[in-house]
């Protein structure tokens, strides 16, 4: 009995020691599982650390990726348009080289829209193309000339009666000025009068060479206008022949779209071109009559500086009226030029709000703001010539660029591909339902 107890003590022992064991592996287990994450020990010092048992640095980001997207997208924008406008500049140094050749195409094709259904109407007739087309262009060209001609002629063959009633006007006018409420002095206006005076003796040298600068300008505008008439030939015979070459050097996949777009683009300019003289034309005649029977020097040829410069949109009316109020000023007295000024703004309204709308119509449809800075861009940078093309430039461009934004709309869904599945079925066209043959309706009974 003696030795039980301590047998019992020796295996109580071991279990205790067994127990022990395991909870140090179990504890030991644990650190080993807690060190990466909820690890409590403090992170070691850098600065302590050796450089060669650091970690290697990751992966560095892509800076496109670091940018953000509004910054990109500005920067992406930036540079197209820098590119855009170097482009623009570019071409326009290339046209202020050569205006004179640009000015001179550019009247050609105004000139060969205006004369081209003269052509083909000749041509109905059983004249051949060369015949009517030299025909056209010489006859056009002749009556240019003869408008020329004729404001020229009544000018010089007016310029002394319009001296002498220029100045019966401004002596009129001065009485009228120191009768006036305004106070006017008959010191001041000699003061205004020397003045003048001094300004032209002064300007002598200036005048002289805008006179010499005159030889030049005349000399330019002889060969556009041989410019002019030569390609207004070549385009009036073969204006077909060579649009086709020209659509030869577009590339092919625009050449579809540019197809299309320039009957489009000569049609507009066609509109344009012959609404314009319609509506000068109607200016010139109204306007003309009224001055005429208001006595007003110079009616025929003040009418047709009406009827040319009504091609300039905006400026060329207003500057041809106020050029006809003040000769009536200066000739006829402040009540004429009233008057004047008064058929001027009539027929002016009636030519914007019924006139231009009426037969221009939808084919030109520019924005009002959009002629203002087209006119003012034109003539800043070619003069007149500039101010005048460059309002069927726009309405050319307009319709270009409706027609090919379109164009590439129906393209793009012509070149999609074509729907499946349930989007398949829903897409399909629905076929309506079969309509059931009327039931065959017995006959009635014969009476008896």
């Amino acid at each position: 009995m003696s030795r039980v107890p301590g047998w019992l003590g020796r295996v109580g022992a071991g279990l205790t020691e067994m127990g022990e064991r395991l909870d140090e592996r179990r504890a030991k287990a644990r650190r080993e599982a807690g060190e990466g994450v909820g690890s409590e020990s403090p992170p070691p010092d850098l600065h302590t650390v050796p450089p060669e048992d650091l970690p290697p640095p990751g992966p560095r980001p892509d800076p496109a990726q670091v940018v953000p997207w509004g910054v990109r997208v500005a920067a992406e924008a930036g540079w197209r348009l820098l590119v855009l406008a170097g482009t623009v500049w570019v071409l326009m140094k290339v046209i202020s080289a050569v205006q004179l050749v640009v000015l001179a195409f550019v009247v050609a094709l105004l000139l060969t829209a205006l004369l081209e259904p003269t052509v083909a109407r000749l041509k109905s007739l059983g004249v051949p193309r060369g015949p009517a087309t030299a025909l056209t262009a010489i006859l056009g060209f002749v009556v240019i000339g003869l408008m020329g001609w004729f404001v020229t002629w009544q000018v010089m063959e007016n310029i002394d009666d319009l001296s002498d009633q220029v100045q019966d006007g401004i002596e009129d006018l001065r009485r009228w000025l120191l009768n006036s409420p305004f106070h006017v002095t008959d010191k001041q206006i000699n003061a205004i009068a020397k003045n003048l005076r001094e300004a032209v003796g002064a300007n002598t040298d200036e005048i002289t060479s805008a006179g010499l600068e005159g030889v030049t300008v005349v000399v330019e505008a002889l060969t556009g206008i041989l410019l002019a008439f030569f390609s207004t030939l070549f385009l009036l015979y073969d204006g077909k022949r060579i649009w086709e070459w020209f659509l030869k050097l577009v590339p092919a996949a625009a050449r579809p779209g540019v197809a299309g777009a320039g009957p489009r683009a000569w049609a507009t300019l066609t509109a344009y071109v012959r609404g314009t003289v319609i509506v000068a034309l109607i200016d010139a005649i109204f306007i003309g009559l009224g001055i005429y029977f208001l006595d007003v020097p110079m009616a025929v040829p003040l009418a047709v500086f009406i009827f040319l410069f009504s091609f300039i949109p905006l400026v060329g009316a207003v500057a041809s009226g106020a050029l006809a109020v003040v000769v009536a000023l200066v000739t006829q007295g402040v009540f004429t030029a009233v008057m004047t000024l008064a058929v001027v703004l009539a027929v002016q309204q009636i030519e914007g709000h019924i006139l231009q709308p009426f037969i221009l119509g939808r084919a030109v449809r520019v924005h009002p703001l959009a002629v203002v800075l087209a006119v003012a861009s034109g003539g800043m940078v070619a003069g007149i010539g500039g101010a005048v093309v460059a309002v069927p430039l726009v309405a050319v461009t307009n319709t270009v660029v409706g027609y090919l934004h379109a164009y590439s709309r129906e393209a793009t869904v012509r070149m999609a591909p074509p729907p499946r599945g349930a989007t398949a079925v829903d897409a399909a066209p629905v076929s309506p339902p079969p309509v059931p043959a009327p039931e065959a309706v017995p006959p009635d009974p014969p009476l008896s």
